[in-house]
């Protein structure tokens, strides 16, 4: 902010000592916010590694389940088998506000259309396959909505830092500089009006008494 721009005036001065104040106020409150939204960013950051470890566990065991079943029961009748599963998924998104910030909620749901196909003849793998699928389905769900929360919090905490930035090292101390050098701009007038005055008031003074004088002869 160019400290020309502003003459030194009271109006100005109180003008800009409103804007700083507002200024400051902003401040705090988007460090707070700054603050709140790094603690949830690295909440959710944990979470992410921790579901990504628990989504590769149980990809592992589902296929290593499944692996079973056809060493078991053969690739051909495996295949029959899944083919004749009927499981329907439903993926309902919504979401929820950090700061502002929308973040996805994902819950997977299952309709399940049982029994598939007999239990006779087929080995307990594959049951224990399905139920490992549909595991890594619900947990994949929550994998992409801790995924998309962390980059959301992200790209809000980068635009925070800038505001925060930019009103402490910019903007505030602009109008402090130049609310000092209204402020000293206009004391300094006072003194050449207080100085002005009194020269004023020493030059009538003087007159009176050059007139009194003048009087008495």
């Amino acid at each position: 902010m160019a400290q020309s721009d502003h003459a030194p005036t009271k109006t100005n001065l109180l003008r800009l000592r409103s804007d700083l104040k507002f200024a400051e106020q902003g401040y705090e409150l988007l460090d707070q916010k700054r603050n709140i939204l790094i603690v949830e960013l690295l909440s959710l950051v944990d979470q992410t590694a921790d579901h990504q470890a628990r989504v590769d566990g149980a990809l592992a065991q589902a296929y290593k389940t499944l692996e079973q079943a056809i060493l078991d029961m053969g690739r051909l009748k495996v295949q029959y088998l899944t083919g004749a599963v009927n499981v329907a998924t439903d993926i309902t998104v919504r979401s929820r506000r950090v700061m502002g910030v929308h973040l996805p909620v994902v819950e997977t749901t299952f309709t399940e259309h049982s029994p598939y196909y007999s239990p006779m003849g087929t080995s307990f793998w594959i049951d224990s396959s399905v139920q490992l699928f549909k595991e890594v389905l619900r947990l994949l769900g929550k994998l992409s909505e801790l995924k998309i929360s962390v980059l959301r919090l992200a790209n809000e905490v980068k635009r925070t830092i800038r505001k925060v930035n930019a009103l402490e090292k910019i903007a505030i101390p602009d109008l402090k500089e130049t609310v000092r050098c209204i402020e000293t701009r206009l004391e300094e007038n006072e003194r050449d009006m207080f100085i002005l005055m009194k020269m004023v008031k020493e030059n009538l003074d003087r007159k009176r008494m050059k007139a009194r004088e003048a009087d008495r002869a």
